[in-house]
């Protein structure tokens, strides 16, 4: 059982963790939602000291790294995406003593430390907006995207918010609009200013002297607009991408001029500077481009001259057939060059996998199921939290949301809140074991039955299954930084190989709910009995139940 860690540990980063410049590639990253992990002060709201309470149960999952949401200093609209300091916690979430015993105690069981630096804007509240609005002339007046208003008084353009309505709010103060991207208190950014660029560097670097072992880079391909602040074209219907939400406009755009611009790609080579002066510290980006998302990641990841790795939102769709993941990661793999792609499933804005994916299948097994296939892709995998116990997405009432983005857009859209619920530890208490006040979001009753210390107690639950595959996985490194090929197969079967240095790993997965054999003639192999997967194999043949997968060494 975990609930009794010590939260006080003061450590330094153990050497040999230092030793491998690439330990990210390949490596499981756990993401931690910090309002909804574990609460210690009785508030209602996890906190840094919970992550810490907690940290032997991470530690227990065998992944590599942890990443945090954001905790900085922010009034909360976005629950901490629109950032006020970019220097302190907030105090919700504890204090900088706090986050360093934090660190310590994940270093102390090697365990990287990745933090969320979202740079792209700020909340209306952070003292440089407060400046730039106070005047057109004041030393951050061009801190931030401001235009003016067209002769008729409307907005300088046609982009729109992800959030809704247009991406321009009225400032009476200066008598312009600014940019949003997101909510009208999370003014934009205006990276074609270098004092900007320096100033966003500035706080990358105090978190990197303070010990943290890299970043996770909230809408990375968002930092720059256009200048000319020219109209994004329309999408025909036609062009229109499968992902695009039919109950928000944003999608109906080619959003050419709102973001990805070109002048990103020199930005990220001084961000990458500044890593690269801080061995051993990594960086993820998030990339929100349908269309590009295969080309960005390749420009993006070049090796060794801009970040590290990115993921797109493309495997955190409703889409889940077998073809669609191996085109999905074909052309990935084929486009990106010297680059790395990082693969998630799930995470704090999207619906939960298992109910995205797994509805009306059996969860004892699709749950690992997934896991282990988002673990064997080329690239690193992101596990969110819940995901490890196979929790399905909450149902949240209309008068308990919380997200501004679904209450805008219900009924139709949910918002996020159903994936941000608190983490069930037991399930015998009204709030989970996660707050002895009530907690920010209700706790999802169906989740009490999956529990993490009820799932601890049994060796066949989801929890260990998973934990015994990613401590299985340690030791195959193919899996880790191999190179990748599918081989063809039935439609509800996935196969692929991963080779490195000599050695090469079969993974064969059945994602249908029907038995399924695959003949694969010409290969000697031999069955690496994975923990958790019954699959079997005689000669050349793979025989596999449904939502089961095998793992064998290619014979030389």
């Amino acid at each position: 059982m975990f609930e009794e860690a010590e939260t006080g540990l003061e450590a330094d980063v153990p050497s040999d963790m230092k030793n491998d410049p690439d330990w990210w590639r390949g490596a499981v990253i756990y993401q931690i939602y910090p309002r909804s992990f574990n609460d210690t002060n009785g508030d209602g709201i996890g906190d840094l000291n919970g992550v810490s309470e907690r940290m032997d149960y991470i530690a227990s999952l065998g992944v590599d790294a942890i990443w945090l949401s954001p905790f900085f200093t922010s009034p909360m609209d976005d629950f901490g995406y629109d950032v006020s300091d970019y220097e302190d916690v907030d105090p919700m979430f504890g204090t900088l003593a706090d986050f360093d015993r934090m660190l310590a105690a994940a270093h102390a069981r090697g365990l990287k430390v990745i933090i969320d630096l979202v740079i792209s804007h700020t909340s209306d509240q952070h003292p440089w907006f407060v400046e730039s609005r106070s005047s057109r002339d004041n030393a951050k007046a061009d801190w931030f995207v401001w235009a003016d208003a067209k002769p008729d008084g409307t907005v300088p353009t046609n982009w729109l918010s992800i959030f809704g309505g247009p991406a321009w709010e009225w400032d009476s103060r200066r008598r312009q609009y600014y940019m949003h991207n997101f909510l009208t208190s999370q003014p934009d950014l205006n990276f074609h200013n270098p004092e900007v660029q320096d100033a966003v560097l500035g706080a990358a670097r105090f978190w990197l002297d303070r010990g943290v072992d890299g970043f996770r880079l909230d809408t990375v391909n968002f930092y720059f607009h256009d200048k000319q602040l020219r109209d994004n074209p329309p999408l025909s219907a036609t062009e229109m991408p499968s992902t695009v939400d039919p109950t928000n406009p944003y999608g109906y755009q080619d959003h050419l001029y709102d973001k990805t611009q070109p002048e990103n790609l020199l930005f990220l080579e001084k961000l990458r500077a500044l890593l690269d002066k801080y061995p051993g510290t990594t960086s993820v980006g998030e990339i929100g481009a349908d269309g590009q998302a295969v080309e960005l990641t390749a420009s993006y990841t070049e090796a060794g001259k801009r970040i590290h790795m990115a993921y797109s939102f493309d495997l955190l769709t409703p889409q889940h057939s077998a073809p669609y993941i191996r085109k999905i990661v074909e052309e990935m793999n084929a486009g990106i060059g010297s680059g790395w792609a990082s693969w998630a499933l799930s995470n704090h804005d999207v619906k939960r996998v298992a109910s995205r994916w797994g509805e009306d299948l059996d969860i004892a097994r699709f749950a690992p199921l997934e896991t282990a296939l988002c673990a064997s892709l080329r690239g690193t995998p992101c596990l969110y939290q819940g995901e490890e116990l196979g929790l399905p997405q909450a149902e949240v009432p209309f008068e308990k949301l919380q997200d501004p983005y679904g209450i805008r857009f219900w009924p139709e859209y949910k918002g996020r809140d159903g994936c941000r619920t608190p983490m069930p530890w037991v399930k015998d208490n009204s709030n989970a074991g996660f707050s002895e006040a009530e907690p920010w979001l209700p706790v999802a009753q169906d989740h009490l039955a999956l529990a993490a210390f009820e799932q601890d107690k049994d060796e066949s639950s989801i929890l260990n299954r998973n934990r015994a595959f990613y401590a299985w996985r340690q030791a195959q490194e193919p899996l880790k930084k191999g190179d990748m090929v599918f081989l063809d197969s039935q439609d509800n079967t996935l196969v692929f190989t991963r080779s490195h240095q000599g050695e090469t790993v079969l993974c064969a997965f059945n994602l249908g709910t029907e038995p399924a054999t695959v003949t694969l003639n010409g290969l000697e192999l031999e069955n690496l009995n994975a923990p958790g997967f019954n699959g079997t194999l005689e000669g050349a043949t793979i025989a596999l139940h449904g939502l089961d997968a095998l793992f064998a060494r290619v014979k030389s």
